[in-house]
């Protein structure tokens, strides 16, 4: 059987999965929000090649940068009525791009203003394998990236063509965190979750502000949990026990560490991600054993929430919303499902009884979701374009 190169990218990243279970609880939908919303393109006269990243610069300059998965980065004035979204940095020929692969993540460093530094994160083979890399912005030109100044920074192996994680970001402490998957495949066939040998199915953080004696190009954060351990675990492993936390996200008020946990064939979840910590996978998909009925649950960490495949089949990691315009969200975090495109918010103040509901069912494949300067949210999905939530009474 032939499949499109989108429709592979869509069953790929929901882990080939299918279900008509109930409500991961057993109950019915999530009712939508008392205010009903819908999504409106937020750069009507800008289109983009399957864009996979929004990330802004943290310099004051009003600019925004979208990704493209086969590789290419541009930029354009955060301004509704712009029409012109030039090259920042072109790296196809050194991504390798289709399926789950390509150019994955963007992230500036918290001092780009005055070092001019970014980071990016992408697929490239034979072999099959992760980059992250930092690069210089252009002496001449604040819109162009020396393609020149690679530097990379952490490379490693990766045993099948999906799970590739893919966001990176800068946490409140000035360290960069890294997205891995597992290593592909299904089912976790290796066992790299619950491997701490392994950087595969990890949420990482290093040092890029300080190398080690030259023998690498950063250095382990003094707290992160595995720091000068004997017992072979690698020591750059923030949290473990994941299976393609493809998006996380900082809460921009509280700095907790959100992150959005793709399914097998029954579960999506949704993680707060803390130091040290055994996310479950592949021993629990979702909080349920993995094909077993009974496991053993001693050390790990349950989901904030979980939803089943009646709702949705690849979970989409969001932001909690912070930004001056949707009142009625504050404080909530905003996700959504790439294959049934529909975005709600959720309310974890209660861990015992997490309150989401839903926001709007699109029937966009959404990819992420990113936020400008004023910590406004934007969506992005494969359809080309850029989103934005509006109440649907406005």
């Amino acid at each position: 059987m032939r499949y499109s190169a989108s429709l592979l990218f869509i069953l790929l990243l929901a882990g080939w999965a299918c279900s008509n279970s109930t409500d991961a609880d057993g109950n019915p939908p999530s009712p939508p929000e008392p205010d009903s919303y819908q999504v409106e393109a937020a750069f009507p006269e800008l289109s983009f090649d399957r864009p996979l990243d929004l990330q802004h610069p943290g310099d004051g300059s009003n600019r925004l940068f979208v990704v493209e998965q086969a590789g290419i980065i541009k930029v354009f004035e955060n301004d509704p009525s712009t029409t012109k979204s030039p090259v920042f940095l072109d790296l196809k020929n050194r991504v390798s791009s289709g399926g789950e692969r390509g150019l994955l993540g963007l992230a500036f460093h918290p001092n780009f203003e005055a070092n001019g530094l970014f980071y990016v994160n992408y697929t490239t083979g034979n072999p099959l394998r992760t980059v992250i890399s930092q690069f210089q912005v252009s002496q001449d030109n604040p819109n162009r990236a020396d393609k020149n100044s690679e530097t990379v920074l952490l490379t490693f192996e990766q045993p099948f063509g999906n799970h590739n994680g893919g966001q990176i970001r800068f946490g409140p402490d000035g360290y960069l965190y890294i997205a891995t998957g597992d290593g592909g495949s299904g089912g976790d066939p290796r066992g790299n979750a619950q491997d701490r040998s392994t950087l595969l199915g990890n949420i990482l953080r290093i040092d890029v502000d300080t190398s080690t004696n030259g023998s690498r190009a950063y250095a382990i954060p003094p707290e992160n949990p595995y720091v000068d351990n004997n017992r072979g675990f690698r020591e750059e492993i923030f949290a473990y026990g994941l299976r393609n936390p493809f998006r996380f996200s900082f809460d921009a008020t509280s700095g907790t560490l959100w992150a959005g946990d793709v399914g097998q064939n029954k579960f999506e979840e949704i993680d707060i991600i803390r130091k040290g910590e055994n996310y479950g996978w592949n021993i629990l998909e979702g909080n349920s054993c993995y094909q077993s009925d009974n496991c053993d649950r001693s050390g790990l960490t349950d989901p904030i929430y979980v939803y089943d495949h009646s709702q949705g089949q690849s979970v989409t990691g969001g932001f909690v919303y912070r930004g001056p315009t949707l009142k009625g969200l504050e404080g909530r975090y905003i996700y959504a499902d790439f294959i049934s495109g529909r975005i709600w918010s959720l309310n974890a103040a209660t861990p015992q009884k997490p309150d989401n509901r839903l926001l709007t069912d699109t029937d966009l494949p959404i990819s992420s979701f990113g936020v400008d300067a004023n910590n406004e949210l934007y969506i992005c999905a494969f359809d080309g374009k850029i989103y934005q939530l509006r109440k649907s009474s406005e």
